[in-house]
């Protein structure tokens, strides 16, 4: 079967879903890609918090933040708790940082990000991201900027509305009058752009060895395995990577490392027009899309 056959099923399958975005699949040893609008910006939801990693290790390993200073953690400083980490503390907390950074990027803990951008505000992100040779994703706000969409303003009864808000106000621009879903407002990205970052992390660049290292031991952690890794990780490879998740937004990145040495850089990023919060049949379709662009080129 050729690419454009393989791509023009995909594209058939996600339309019959509900779901479009911007999908891409790198060979990180030669450079090969197949993708599936993989310019296509979007908001980034949680993703951002690996460009934040990024910033933060980087303070880290320059010495301009110490991984052991400890932070005084108040609870109450997020009036959108998230189902785990920091903001379900019910007491005051000393963490250090560098345990902090596990937080936001393992478990998505959007409270100890928000910490983390209180060290280094979104503009010094940014601005780390591009010295890193990295264009095409935009910093701009804390999590907590962006926590509050209508889904929390109607309530867990009224969820669907809130999905079909979101799905039915997009301008043809990327415009949307929710601000979290306003490429123009939100922290933005593409999967081509994310694709970059994760070469940048895995293959020598601009980013120091170390800083990388660090970002990459913290993405094996990750234990948000739902999405993507049911069909990248098994005794044969590892699966390392981020999610992020927004009304009806579902991302994944992340790179396969197979035993063979072969390793591939993977990013999908999504959208869907099915009014519902909960979708494991979209997530499993995700899934099935990326690992049918991995195969492809692996498989040449």
């Amino acid at each position: 079967m050729s690419t454009e056959r393989v791509i023009r099923e995909l594209r058939y399958l996600l339309a019959e879903a509900g779901l479009s975005g911007s999908f891409l699949v790198r060979n990180l040893a030669t450079g090969e890609e197949i993708g599936i609008d993989p310019d296509r910006e979007l908001p980034v939801a949680s993703l951002v918090k690996v460009p934040l990693a990024v910033a933060v290790s980087d303070r880290l390993h320059r010495g301009e933040l110490d991984g052991a200073t400890r932070v005084e953690i108040t609870p109450g400083r997020t009036t959108s708790p998230g189902p785990a980490g920091l903001s379900q503390f019910r007491h005051p907390a000393a963490i250090a940082i560098d345990d902090l950074l596990y937080l936001t990027v393992a478990i998505s803990d959007n409270a100890a990000a928000d910490v983390l951008f209180d060290l280094v505000p979104p503009a010094e992100v940014h601005r780390a991201v591009r010295e890193a040779g990295i264009a095409g994703i935009a910093v701009r706000h804390r999590l907590s900027d962006l926590a509050e969409t209508p889904a929390e303003r109607l309530g867990p009864g009224d969820t669907h509305l809130a999905h079909s808000l979101a799905i039915g106000s997009r301008t043809a621009g990327g415009g949307h009058p929710v601000q979290q879903l306003d490429v123009s407002r939100a922290n933005s990205g593409s999967a081509r752009a994310f694709v970059d970052l994760l070469q940048a992390l895995w293959v020598p660049s601009r980013v120091p060895p170390e800083v990388a290292g660090r970002v990459r031991s913290l993405m094996a952690r990750n234990v948000i395995r739902h999405r993507l890794a049911p069909d990248f990780a098994c005794d044969a490879s590892t699966w390392s990577s981020k999610t992020g998740t927004l009304l009806n937004l579902r991302h994944e990145v992340g790179v396969v490392e197979h035993e063979d040495g072969d390793t591939f850089a993977v990013a999908m990023l999504t959208e869907s027009a099915v009014p519902a919060a909960l979708q494991p049949a979209a997530e499993a379709l995700m899934s099935r899309v990326a690992r049918a662009l991995h195969d492809r080129l692996r498989g040449g």
